[in-house]
């Protein structure tokens, strides 16, 4: 058996029918739709406004897609990795919520944690897996509710994030110069004063105080993160270009993490890119944290050929972030 490695087969994904735009916002907190188009490039969100759901029914409904578009059968799936950062419960894991509600027999599943960056890092484990030779198939969900999560009475964060999913099948294969070819992951520690949820956890466990006073939300000091992920962002993908001989010329795609079109934009340039080489859905989805690559990569998966250069990069919470080199294979 000659070297393995590991390829997306598939991509599937679902949003939420309510849309929540920026003049709605703007009835909410002291803001316009300019203003926010101005500084993030966000003019609507998706919204999982009914009771009772959370993370866990959107990424069923974007695994359940990916399953009938790759006619893939439940019992071939080896494991099920998902990305969230909006988890249904404590415990158990949202994946073990998601591998029973889609009958999956066959399959471990676990979540993983690593903010924004969390698909990039579960798709380079699921790689890891299947070139090992433990696993031959793995899906890999990008899912959040960060409306969950979201302070709608802060006008810093409240025009940032929205809800969605998206999975990828990785399968195994023999074909060379195909797949996951190269990746560089650093988390640097040094971004929890910046970007975090205050109560909630064992150092700060809920109480009527924490309730009150609204420390379950998203808190993030902008000027900072938006700092931060340029430049790490910008270097990760340089230092995966450099390596694997990627320029302009060959590079298809770029597919950032979507958190601020001005964050997206100073990649491009920094990579000498066009935008027009650059997946860009923050418009219309705004930030979905583990969601965004993955949505990106199914909303353009039809403008994909076999053979194209893909760079992925990231940038969440921790700080963690990276950059991954994918060779489409379909």
């Amino acid at each position: 058996m000659g070297k393995i490695n590991a390829i997306i087969t598939g991509v599937g994904g679902y949003v939420p029918e309510y849309v929540l735009t920026n003049d709605e916002i703007a009835r909410m907190v002291d803001t316009t739709d300019e203003w926010i188009m101005t500084r993030v490039g966000i003019k609507e969100r998706r919204i999982l406004n009914e009771e009772g759901l959370g993370t866990s029914y959107m990424a069923r409904k974007a695994a359940k897609n990916l399953m009938q578009k790759t006619g893939t059968d439940p019992d071939s799936i080896d494991a099920l990795i998902l990305s969230t950062s909006s988890a249904d419960y404590k415990y158990p894991s949202t994946a073990s919520i998601v591998l029973g509600k889609l009958g999956l027999k066959n399959a471990f599943a676990y979540d993983l944690w690593a903010a924004c960056s969390g698909f990039m890092y579960a798709l380079d484990q699921a790689a890891m897996m299947i070139q090992s030779g433990r696993v031959k198939k793995v899906m890999v969900i990008g899912a959040d509710k960060m409306s969950s999560v979201t302070d709608y009475k802060d006008r810093q964060t409240c025009a940032l994030f929205g809800d969605g999913a998206a999975a990828v099948m990785v399968e195994a294969t023999e074909e060379e110069n195909i797949g996951v070819i190269d990746s560089f992951f650093r988390t640097d520690g040094k971004g929890l004063p910046f970007l975090h949820m205050k109560a909630g956890g064992s150092v700060c466990p809920p109480n009527h105080f924490t309730v009150d006073h609204r420390l379950h939300y998203t808190y993030q000091e902008g000027r900072t993160v938006f700092r931060y992920a340029v430049t790490y962002m910008s270097e990760d993908c340089e230092l995966i270009a450099h390596r694997n001989g990627l320029n302009n010329g060959n590079i298809r795609f770029v597919v950032p993490h979507q958190a601020n079109i001005r964050i997206i934009e100073a990649i491009a340039k920094r990579l000498d890119v066009p935008m027009d080489k650059v997946m860009v859905n923050i418009e219309h989805f705004g930030n979905t944290s583990s969601a965004t690559i993955p949505l990106a990569l199914w909303e353009n998966e039809h403008l994909l050929k076999k053979g194209d250069n893909l760079i992925l990069t990231a940038f969440g919470a921790g700080f963690t972030h990276g950059a991954l080199y994918l060779k489409w294979a379909y």
